[in-house]
């Protein structure tokens, strides 16, 4: 039995043992999961037309590692820097992430595998000089490490689902991953009562196991009595559903989900397979008669519909249980924590890859009155994945759940046979889209719980309300808008010069793009920061974004931004963003007339490398703008890696100076002015700052 670490103990060389050992055995599952794919053609399949091939996934986990270990700074070299750019982000549906097979030219096997072993070597390395001091907290560099390694344990389950979508001509059974043999007649469901209670959720720091931002904090409800189904819902009881024509009755179906049946074409589960004699289930490996006493497997809009349908059935109202009647649920079912039944090496139920490779009979794993309170499959909610009170980013990893705060994204519980580690623990929440598959079903319950969580439309995040301020809202000091004064300059500079194509690197929220679409014909933003790009995406997509500022205490300020206000509307059919790290872009950035980087170049981690990459990106003769008030500072930037804003052999170096000794053997400076810029924190606090623009013009044989 693997069982994760604990952040406490008393010895930290045992602890560094026990860590290294747990990475060991998940990056070797993880490779395992992969050798049931038999024809390396596999690989390069795409299994989900909104999911990447299964390469990338085979080669992203192994790259999260080194572009987290060198984000913290833990280490100061890549391995591959080509692979680390291409693998690096893409792996949900995201409006910015970049599925176009024709961006990607996909490396070989072989090389990924020898990433992967390289990968292997220097992530032992690391730990074994590590400096380790329990307990392991947030700010400890060995969270990073955690992080990596339940970061795989999640794409061992989502990777593994794909392979259950290839064709079974690229897969092939393996002794490691055998799938259950056992079949029965499905048993009668019944509904139980679970009495009222109250429900305590979250975490806090001092928790003994790692966790993902959103475990943290607290929620708390008070839970009336409902009824739930004693079993999960079976393939016999969704097989009476599909037989009765649910796939076609439009009443059953959701507005969502109505558009996701008529766009897919829908008439069974994804996974069943039809056939004269009858349906067949895709397994890992192999397709197997349709085992009638296994959970059913559907995404959230069927087992939605279906529900509907069981109230038509029975004249009573059927749902899925939110969060909090789940949690409920398993309170009372007394099954045990995580760290209990894995430190008594004992299995309770199908999860954390303790039984088959596959799903098993719902009932088999008994837990109070019910059954497979965890494991077997993951159990749909009905609640949007939100944030409890408390809730706060790790700066390493900033997007791991804000995207997902969309109103788009439903939490699952309990975990599914495959579930390992973190995945595994009564703490953990998972959100995703309603119409996307895991190894997912439901367990009816019977409820008229009104479940009361925080959907503000208004976006309340410090750290990103300030920037959507300072990207769009106007100040009190009567200075001109920063974004929109660099776009209106840079446009300026243009005037005589080629207009086709504009990179803004470091968009922010996306005003200065919106702007320089309004001279350029194609404009790219790129940020670091998904949850930037995530509102920049907003604007795009809807043309209206709300947030709220802080004014005075506890008092805050409410701002919509409308494009037709600015007269921007016409620019979003020519603006796209994707998130990209600056450092280190993907080849597909190439051809521009303007590369544009505002107050970006003392806020990367090597902009010295940012400098010497972007020449080959620009056409000849264009245009490289740059803005910065020069602040360098070492949590952005160490030290060593500043270009400017230092001694010297006893004499100062400017920052214009750096850049002038960087570029000048592919460009040629043609001016520099002062544009300065206001960051209100509250109504009466205002930073005023002035920044240097430096206009730059490519040489003709720059690239020679």
């Amino acid at each position: 039995m693997v069982q994760m670490p604990t952040l406490h103990g008393s010895d930290a060389q045992t602890k560094r043992k026990e860590i290294q050992t747990y990475f060991q055995l998940c990056y070797q599952r993880y490779e395992s999961l992969f050798r049931l794919i038999a024809d390396q053609n596999g690989y390069y399949q795409k299994a989900d037309p909104l999911r990447q091939p299964l390469i990338f996934y085979y080669g992203h986990t192994a790259t999260f590692f080194i572009n987290k270990l060198k984000l913290a700074k833990i280490i100061d070299r890549r391995i591959d820097a080509e692979l680390e750019s291409l693998f690096a982000v893409g792996v949900d549906e995201m409006s910015w992430d970049d599925l176009n097979e024709t961006h990607y030219e996909w490396p070989s096997l072989e090389r990924v595998q020898a990433y992967r072993d390289e990968v292997f070597v220097l992530v032992n390395q690391v730990m074994e000089s590590l400096p380790l001091t329990l307990p392991i907290t947030h700010e400890s560099p060995w969270w990073v490490i955690l992080m990596g390694i339940e970061h795989e344990n999640i794409h061992l389950e989502t990777s593994s689902v794909l392979i259950r979508q290839l064709p079974l001509a690229y897969v092939r059974e393996d002794a490691a991953w055998q799938v259950c043999e056992s079949d029965r007649d499905a048993p009668q469901n019944e509904w139980i009562d679970v009495h009222e209670g109250t429900v305590i959720l979250g975490k806090s720091k001092e928790a003994k196991l790692f966790g993902w931002d959103n475990e943290y904090g607290r929620h708390e409800a008070h839970i009336p009595s409902f009824k739930a189904a004693k079993y999960l819902t079976s393939n016999a009881e969704f097989l009476a559903f599909v037989q009765e024509g649910g796939y076609d009755e439009d009443a059953y179906w959701c507005e969502e989900g109505r558009a996701w049946r008529d766009y897919t074409g829908a008439e069974h589960p994804m996974f069943w397979r039809k056939s004269a004699q009858g349906y067949t289930l895709r397994t890992l490996s192999k397709e197997i008669t349709l085992p009638l006493s296994w959970p059913v497997e559907v995404n959230h809009l069927e087992a939605s519909a279906f529900c509907k349908w069981k109230s038509q059935q029975e004249g009573v109202r059927v749902v899925l249980p939110t969060e909090d009647e789940y949690v409920r649920l398993r309170d009372v079912s007394g099954v045990p924590a995580y760290l209990e039944w894995t430190s008594a090496g004992k299995s309770i139920a199908a999860i954390n890859l303790e039984g088959f490779a596959s799903s098993v009979p719902v009932d088999t794993h008994k837990h109070g009155d019910f059954y497979d309170i965890i494991g077997n499959v993951w159990q749909h909610s009905r609640t949007p994945m939100y944030p409890f009170d408390g809730f706060g980013v790790h700066p390493v990893y900033d997007d791991f759940t804000v995207p997902t705060f969309d109103a788009k994204h439903n939490l699952i519980n309990g975990g599914s046979w495959i579930s390992c580690g973190n995945l595994a623990t009564q703490k953990s929440r998972y959100g995703f889209r309603r119409h996307f598959y895991q190894h997912a079903g439901f367990r009816m319950i019977q409820s008229n719980y009104d479940e009361k969580i925080a959907t503000n439309i208004y976006n309340t995040d410090t750290s990103i309300t300030q920037y959507c301020h300072f990207g769009w809202g106007e100040n009190v000091l009567g200075v001109e808008n920063y974004p929109a004064a660099c776009a209106r300059t840079a446009l300026v500079y243009m005037k005589d010069k080629p207009r086709r194509k504009a990179l803004d690197i470091g968009c922010a929220i996306g005003r200065s793009s919106f702007e320089l679409a309004r001279g350029f014909d194609e404009v790219i933003g790129v940020d670091f920061s998904a949850r930037f790009i995530q509102e920049a995406q907003v604007l795009k997509d809807e043309g209206i974004l709300r947030y709220s500022i802080k004014t005075e205490g506890d008092l805050e300020q409410f701002h919509e931004v409308n494009l037709e206000t600015f007269n921007l509307s016409q620019t979003r059919q020519k603006v796209t963003f994707w998130q990209a790290d600056a450092c280190n872009l993907k080849p597909i950035y190439q051809g521009f007339d303007l590369i544009f980087g505002g107050n970006l170049i003392d806020r990367l981690y090597d902009p010295q490398k940012f400098l010497e990459d972007v020449a080959h990106r620009l056409v000849e003769g264009g245009m490289l703008i740059l803005t910065s008030p020069y602040t360098w500072q070492e949590e952005s930037t160490p030290k060593e890696k500043w270009i400017g804003g230092y001694k010297r052999d006893g004499e100062s170096v400017t920052t214009l100076q750096g850049l002038e000794e960087i570029l000048s053997r592919d460009f040629v400076l043609l001016d520099t002015q002062d544009i300065p810029f206001v960051i209100q924190e509250t109504a009466r606090k205002h930073q005023h700052t002035i920044a240097q623009m430096s206009v730059w013009q490519k040489r003709v044989d720059a690239n020679l």
